[in-house]
């Protein structure tokens, strides 16, 4: 459905020149979008039919911007200063242009936090990421059983 431009030599996907095709161009994204949504919304349907666990996480990147909030009786959104976000997408090799276009694909933060019922802020290091999210654990734990669905 890409084209040829879109794999390596060895036949897998070059993923860095389809980030940056689907980055500058509005309409190849969207074209993406709804080859890959529907498939992906229906795998992610199945599996949370299939969880058996006393909740389920479910990662969606771009959850607001494809309308799936429906999908989750709760939302978390793990935020981080946009500052940060940018220093951290420096350090894994892209440039302040497609930080820049992949930042503005997204929904703005306000956005983001807006739709969500729960928020982890993600601005320190891993110990205190796993901290808040031990301490979120032990709340869907309880939501969980307070539901009855544990």
């Amino acid at each position: 459905a890409l084209g040829p431009w879109a794999l390596r030599p060895d036949g897998t996907l070059d993923r860095a020149t389809v980030r940056r095709r689907i980055l500058a161009d509005a309409a190849a994204r969207r074209r993406l979008e709804a080859i890959l949504h529907p498939r992906i919304r229906e795998r992610v349907e199945r599996w949370i039919a299939a969880c058996r666990a006393p909740y389920c996480v479910v990662v969606v990147p771009l959850l607001v911007e494809a309308g799936w909030t429906d999908l989750a009786d709760r939302v978390l959104v793990v935020d981080a200063p946009e500052a940060l976000q940018r220093e951290r997408l420096r350090r894994r090799g892209l440039s302040d242009p497609e930080i820049g276009a992949m930042l503005r694909a997204q929904a703005d933060r306000a956005t983001r936090l807006a739709a969500a019922d729960d928020v982890v802020v993600n601005d320190r290091d891993l110990a205190a990421l796993a901290e808040a999210l031990r301490a979120l654990h032990a709340r869907y734990l309880a939501l969980a059983r307070a539901s009855g669905t544990e």
